[in-house]
């Protein structure tokens, strides 16, 4: 009997007692979609944390340094050089605080919201591959109960 060299598909190898955990699903699915979109952000010489930067400053204004390293949950010193990169390239400014010269304030510029426009749409399109098997109603129901468990998460000590 002659044993096949093709891989087996990857929920053919995986334990059932593993597919059983919803929490193992979803851990393998998001870790599957950033990949995703690691890669696409790589190809543009960019990180996550560019993104998530730009997104926070867009989304919730101008931050002290370290104020954006509490809202994002990054080490101080990745921040600090995401923000560098992001300000070499003209996507934020930073200036000491008038209040405060120890403080840096950080702020998005013009370049940085066309930036992260075309970012969200990278982003869009990873969803659009990772939902794929999914209709609009059903993505829907999908969105809604992330939401449910994520704002719970965010809540939980």
């Amino acid at each position: 009997m002659a044993v096949s060299e093709e891989p087996a598909p990857a929920a053919a190898s995986t334990p059932p007692t593993l597919l059983d955990l919803s929490t193992y699903l979803l851990s393998r699915t998001g870790k599957a979609a950033r990949a995703r979109l690691a890669e696409r952000l790589a190809r543009r010489g960019l990180r996550l944390w560019d993104m998530a930067v730009l997104a926070a400053l867009a989304d919730f204004g101008p931050h002290a340094q370290r104020d954006l390293v509490r809202r994002l949950g990054v080490d101080p010193s990745d921040l600090a050089k995401v923000a560098d990169q992001l300000a070499a390239a003209g996507h934020v400014e930073r200036a000491r605080d008038t209040a405060d010269r120890r403080r840096v304030r950080v702020t998005v510029t013009d370049s940085g919201r066309a930036l992260l426009a075309e970012l969200r749409a990278e982003a869009l399109a990873v969803q659009d591959e990772v939902l794929a098997p999914l209709n609009a109603a059903e993505r829907q129901v999908l969105h809604e109960l992330l939401g449910r468990l994520h704002a719970r998460l965010a809540g939980a000590p």
